[in-house]
Formats: structure tokens, sequence, C-alpha cells
């Protein structure tokens, strides 16, 4: 029987990390915890801005027309899903680092970046280095029946988020489902951290991509 995979992220992400774990032979249950709402934003004078810092692909999603006009600005992406949206938005993408917070302000320190402009979430983790932090979307909370909860037992629930993972641990504590009968699978050492314990079993991507997160379930045993 193959390894059930729980993708839990907003789409149009849940979508596109499904059709790689069913790629990838997996079979998915595919819940989204979150839906994700563009907010209204205007975009900052440029030259106030020595990079533009982009830590999820809703970020380049959700940002819209106004995007363009920071299109000078040399972008850090995390992850090499984000990097790729912000390419096929037109930016252009000078480093890819890591989703944990501590390791993208050194990856902005390194690169003597002081002034970096962030666009992000609603909830977001502050990053040395960022000047200024602007919210172009909110994940907003989906309701989930507790059949759907308890539909998630004996799976790998795929995490790219801490929102994900606190939620996740909440929902499953509500309806009665035991921890130890779910692997968390997350994106980060952070994320992973959000969670709590209790755990079946914890898997951690060495690098925030799908393809790492899959090899590191992979790595405990099918």
């Amino acid at each position: 029987m193959s390894l059930t995979l729980a993708v839990l992220r907003p789409e149009p992400g849940n979508a596109a990390t499904a059709a790689r774990a069913t790629a990838a032979g997996y079979a998915v249950l595919r819940l989204p915890l979150f839906a994700v709402v563009p907010l209204d934003w205007s975009a900052p004078d440029v030259r106030d801005h020595d990079a533009l810092v982009l830590t999820s692909a809703n970020s380049v999603r959700a940002a819209g027309a106004a995007l363009t006009d920071l299109a000078s600005l040399p972008v850090i992406a995390v992850g090499e899903q984000t990097a790729a949206a912000a390419r096929a938005a037109g930016l252009s993408v000078a480093a890819t680092g890591s989703s944990d917070a501590e390791a993208l302000g050194g990856l902005l320190t390194a690169r003597g970046i002081a002034r970096a402009l962030h666009l992000g979430g609603r909830e977001r983790t502050p990053v040395a280095g960022v000047t200024r932090a602007i919210a172009v979307y909110a994940s907003e909370p989906r309701a989930v029946a507790p059949v759907d909860v308890a539909g998630l037992a004996g799976s790998v629930a795929l995490l790219h988020s801490a929102r994900a993972a606190t939620r996740l641990g909440a929902l499953l504590d509500s309806a009665e489902v035991p921890r130890a009968r779910v692997t968390i699978g997350a994106f980060s050492a952070a994320i992973a951290a959000a969670a709590g314990s209790g755990w079946r079993a914890v898997a951690i991507a060495a690098s925030p991509s799908d393809a790492a997160l899959f090899a590191a379930i992979d790595a405990l045993g099918r």
C-alpha cells in the first residue's frame, strides 16, 4: 500500500504539491487548512530599499500588478518554488535561501543587504536586514469538519508553514485524534518545532522544496 500524504497548504499550492506527490507515487489526501486572500497594498519608493525578500510564492501571486514597480530590486527568495514564481513574474532572483528566518537574515548580511523590503503574509516572522515588511496576503482559516480531521490518522501531514503546524495540532486535539497516529513532514526545523510533540514520527526537509520534503519522508521508510 502506498504512503498517503495529507496536503494541508492553501490553494493553488495545494494542487501543485498534490500533483508532485502523485507523480512521486504517493496516495494523496487534500485538505487545505487556510485560504489565501490578497490584501490591498501600495509599493513603496524603490530607492528606499536594496533588495526584495519573498518568502512564499503566495506573495508573488497576491501582489498583483504593483509588483512591477519593484522589478529593479534584486530578489532574495525562500525556496525554489518561490524563486520560480518570482522569475515567472519577471523579477530577477539574486539568491535563494532557507525558510528559516535566522538563516535568511544571515544570507542578507552576507550579501551586504541592509535595507530589504519583505512582501509576505499578514502573519510573518521578522527577519534581520529587513527594514520594511508589507503584508500582501492573509491566510484565513478554513472550516474543517471533524470527520476530515479523523481522516488524517495514518497519513503523513505535510507542513509548509508554522501556522499550519500549530493548527494541525489543535484540530487533532479537538477531534480527539491521537497525534501518535500521524506522521508530520515539515519544510523546516522551525516548522516542526511549531507543531509540538507527540507525533508518530517527524521528517524535516533539508531545504524548502517538495522534493526535499519527499526525500525526508522516504528516509523514514514507507
